[in-house]
């Protein structure tokens, strides 16, 4: 299981049949209905001899500090689940109680899971897994995970870890200004409108995979997401036409993809020019359009994760032979 502050997922794995659930679940909303949710992700997906978590949760601004929200996390899942086994950064799998002696280790440990199982199949190559929030850049190089970073700070200032995803990302985020009636217009830094209308409005995102609250509680609809954009500007779909919201749309989601790739650019470092890009996560269609800027083929990953990309590749990782 991934547990994350705004989505939780769940992989059974045994042999080469899988079974993958993903729940919305805004854990700073209800944070004591988590053990709740855990319980009927692992109801749903099966029973398993082993359980192992990674978790992203404890970042959330329900806990003041992320020792406590590990900790929080930690009381969930042993109340939940048993006696899970735990990821660290450095790809380890330690029992519930060292977890709680190392909350740095095991706070947003979740990327390592992703990046072991690519090197597993892939030795030289680029993983980049945009999610509903962020976006992981991992290169592999000879089959070992290359990261600069381990914390979400290191991460962060190397790179590796960009804050825009396909669908929870505040578009005044993104830009801070966008083209309207030849000119550049200011963005309001308001939430009226987020990634997944940009990417619901340009055809990237279905009505389906909008698996998040709207920022104005209306429906995932093209035309609702229209609406949405357009008060971006602080306007409305009465003030601006069609074609002038999704070229807003359309300037939004280039410069997303544009981030991603200037980060890409910086952490494929001396990568083979042949090495791949693996493109995961429910956002892989930005990452695929990075690879292309880059130049670099696209490989699939090593299962079919889909949006669970993370707890499929932990799943992978719990079943090797000790």
């Amino acid at each position: 299981m991934d547990i994350g502050g705004a989505n939780t997922k769940a992989a059974w794995l045994q042999g080469s049949a899988l079974r993958t659930v993903s729940r919305p679940f805004e854990v700073w909303r209800d944070r004591e209905a988590l053990s709740r949710v855990l319980r009927e992700l692992a109801a749903e997906v099966g029973p398993a001899d082993a359980v192992a978590i990674t978790m992203t949760a404890e970042l959330s601004d329900a806990f003041r500090s992320k020792r406590e929200g590990v900790a929080f996390v930690l009381d969930a899942a042993e109340a939940a689940l048993g006696d899970p086994r735990v990821l660290t950064v450095a790809g380890e799998l330690v029992p519930v109680a060292e977890a709680r002696t190392r909350p740095w280790d095991v706070a947003a440990a979740n990327w390592v899971a992703t990046a072991l199982a690519v090197a597993d199949v892939h030795p030289d190559a680029l993983l980049i897994d945009v999610g509903s929030t962020t976006a992981d850049i991992v290169p592999i190089v000879a089959g070992q995970v290359a990261a600069t970073g381990h914390t979400d700070l290191e991460r962060l200032l190397a790179g590796e870890l960009v804050y825009t995803g396909v669908l929870r990302t505040n578009l005044a985020a993104i830009a801070p200004r966008v083209p309207v009636r030849g000119g550049w217009c200011p963005v309001s830094s308001e939430t009226f409108a987020i990634s997944g209308d940009i990417q619901l409005v340009l055809g990237r995102l279905t009505e389906e995979a909008y698996d998040c609250p709207t920022p104005d509680g209306r429906p995932a609809t093209v035309a609702f997401a229209r609406e949405r954009i357009a008060r971006l500007v602080c306007a409305d779909a009465e003030q601006l036409e069609t074609d002038e919201i999704d070229a807003i749309a359309a300037y939004l989601g280039a410069e997303q993809v544009r981030q991603i790739e200037a980060a890409a650019r910086r952490a494929q470092g001396s990568l083979a020019p042949d090495a791949p890009v693996v493109a995961a996560g429910s956002g892989a269609v930005l990452a695929r359009e990075v690879a292309s800027r880059l130049g670099r083929a696209v490989a699939d990953p090593p299962a079919a994760w889909g949006s669970a990309a993370s707890a499929v590749a932990l799943a992978m990782l719990a079943a090797r032979p000790c």
